[in-house]
């Protein structure tokens, strides 16, 4: 919560009243709540002009329920409250972040909210989540002199005795979930992330190679799951072989094996053309520990918008800002059946990984690398049993190869 002091006070009209405030102590129920605001009319799409205000109309969403749909744990505190439509379809966007979400008690309109975030705009299943203006009167009343009102809904708190349900326990963790994420690492030292694209390629940013010559002491590290125990286990392989393409000054590399990982899953590439637009719900896979335990990867959820014109090259595919971020990171797209690659993290040196006044995050798309990574991928015999040239059996192959392990690790 913040509060802005103005360098001069307003003049109040029929156009311009202060806000009543929640008091602490308030309930909200089955409720309609009403937000404010001039943000994107969906992800990646900007209100058009002349940007009249908008408003939206959602019921409230019990916390219980609503940590739940967030994952559990501690998800939504105390401090928070939801409100959305389980199928979707209304919601807060990009942009309407600090506006208000209010509720109309007894004739008079009281701040219950604070928009504050949620996964994508009007996903189902997601309500978005509001700073809970009650939890705060204390603090606020240190520093102005606001009118609290409470409210009080006497209906029944409907997820009482909500409770997120059992996850059942994924035999070999991450290593089932992202079977197909590396790590490439120099001396021992990481240096980015990969993807397993082939028994024998690893897909990762060219500039994970920056000043480096040769391939002594490049190694990449995967995970294996074990059916029989539900345990994982690293594998490592010697770096033989490391083959660039560039475009526009940055580009992709794919890392040659000298032993093939014929036990692992690939990942699937999207390759000719994008299938995946503004809108699309994607995920961006990074390396959450690399220790002598072993490996581990999570995903951040994210969405695919229109790429900021001051920025955008002709190979970029943009979504929402995302942070920790590392070389190498893949952009992933479910298509419904699978998670496909439609981009990866390439940022030369010298350029901020994470930079702080960017509207999005820019992945170089795989699309503009179809040709290299073909022809890389069918030069080498082991792959295709000694094809010499391209045909479109073998990029079957390349996408096939993958889906005995996938669906291994899916059930």
């Amino acid at each position: 919560m913040a509060l802005l002091h103005l360098s001069s006070p307003v003049t109040f009209s029929n156009y311009i009243q202060p806000v009543c405030l929640a008091a602490d102590g308030s309930t909200f129920y089955n409720d309609t709540m009403w937000i404010t605001g001039w943000g994107t009319i969906e992800s990646g799409v900007s209100l058009p002009s002349p940007q009249i205000l908008q408003e939206v109309n959602v019921p409230i969403v019990g916390n219980n329920l609503c940590n739940c749909l967030y994952g559990g744990g501690s998800s939504i505190t105390n401090n928070m409250m939801c409100a959305g439509l389980m199928q979707g379809g209304k919601d807060s966007c990009q942009g309407d972040s600090g506006g208000p979400m209010v509720i109309k008690s007894f004739n008079t309109w009281v701040q219950a909210g604070v928009v504050s975030f949620g996964k994508g705009c009007a996903d189902p299943n997601y309500p978005g989540v509001y700073a809970r203006v009650s939890q705060y009167q204390n603090w606020i009343s240190q520093y102005v002199r606001a009118s609290f009102i409470p409210v009080d809904v006497n209906a029944p708190v409907q997820d009482d005795s909500e409770t997120c349900p059992t996850k059942p326990t994924l035999c070999g963790g991450s290593a089932s979930l992202y079977p197909w994420m590396a790590v490439v690492s120099f001396n021992g030292s990481p240096e980015c992330v990969g993807t397993l694209v082939s028994d024998q390629f690893i897909l990762t940013s060219a500039s994970c190679f920056s000043g480096f010559t040769g391939v002594n002491g490049w190694t990449a590290t995967l995970s294996l799951a074990n059916w029989w125990d539900c345990s994982s286990s690293s594998v490592s392989s010697d770096v033989a072989n490391i083959f660039f393409d560039s475009v526009s000054g940055n580009g992709v590399a794919l890392v040659q094996l000298s032993n093939p990982m014929y036990t692992i899953a690939n990942l699937p590439m999207e390759m000719y053309y994008s299938s995946f637009g503004p809108g699309a719900q994607c995920a961006v896979a990074i390396l959450s520990s690399f220790d002598s335990s072993g490996l581990s990867f999570q995903e951040l959820q994210t969405t695919i918008v229109n790429c900021d014109p001051s920025d955008i090259g002709h190979t970029d595919v943009c979504t929402e800002p995302v942070n920790v971020l590392q070389n190498g990171s893949p952009l992933l797209c479910n298509n419904g059946y699978m998670w496909i690659q439609a981009g990866i993290l390439s940022v030369p040196p010298g350029i901020e990984m994470n930079p702080q006044n960017s509207n999005n995050t820019a992945f170089m798309s795989t699309v503009p690398f179809t040709t290299f990574i073909i022809n890389t991928l069918n030069d080498v015999p082991v792959i295709f049993g000694g094809a010499e040239s391209f045909s479109p059996l073998s990029l079957t192959c390349t996408i096939l190869l993958s889906l005995p392990a996938v669906l291994q690790a899916l059930f």
